[in-house]
């Protein structure tokens, strides 16, 4: 019977492999320090600069909000308040001369059904500048008239119909009538 002697203080174990493992994971862990410490450095920079670039356009903003305080009380001063008034006067008549009736009724004409009557057109300018006509329209019948906005939504002059109210028809007036406002694409 023979027994296995170990004199040896450590027995001896095969441990190179995972020392060797280790050591290429914590190189691949200083690597992966670094390229986060130079992204973040990077980003750090890009922050710099875009609140250097920030810190610019509030200096040009008060910049300008001071030329305009500047420009707005010359403008209202009481010398200058009658020409301010005729200035935003005339701009108001052109604005509203620069809309054709013309133009209009020739799209409403292509637009809207043969059987369709219109008994009134007012066109508006909203405060974003765009055209705005406020309609009313006779017909035989409310298809007649759903075919009209369909025909409107359909169109590239017209925008979106917002109907106001209607009314059925009367012993006086044996038509529906039906009053909205849609958007028209004129150019002004």
């Amino acid at each position: 019977m023979k027994i296995p002697i170990n004199l040896a203080s450590n027995p001896f174990r095969r441990d190179r492999a995972m020392v060797v493992a280790s050591l290429v994971v914590c190189a691949l862990l200083v690597v992966t320090l670094g390229l986060l410490a130079n992204l973040a450095m990077q980003d750090s920079r890009q922050i710099a600069d875009v609140q250097h670039e920030v810190k610019n356009l509030h200096q040009q903003i008060t910049d300008l909000n001071a030329e305009q305080a500047k420009l707005d009380a010359v403008v209202k001063k009481p010398e200058n308040a009658s020409v301010l008034e005729r200035s935003v006067f005339i701009n108001t008549l052109l604005r509203r001369k620069g809309i054709s009736w013309n133009q209009i009724f020739t799209d409403l004409e292509k637009t809207i059904p043969y059987n369709v009557k219109i008994v009134r057109v007012h066109p508006t300018i909203d405060t974003q500048g765009r055209v705005m006509l406020d309609m009313v329209v006779a017909a035989a019948s409310p298809i007649e008239v759903i075919q009209m906005f369909k025909a409107f939504e359909a169109s590239p002059r017209f925008g979106v119909v917002e109907a106001r109210g209607g009314t059925p028809p009367t012993q006086a007036e044996p038509l529906f009538r039906e009053t909205f406002l849609v958007l028209y694409a004129q150019k002004l």
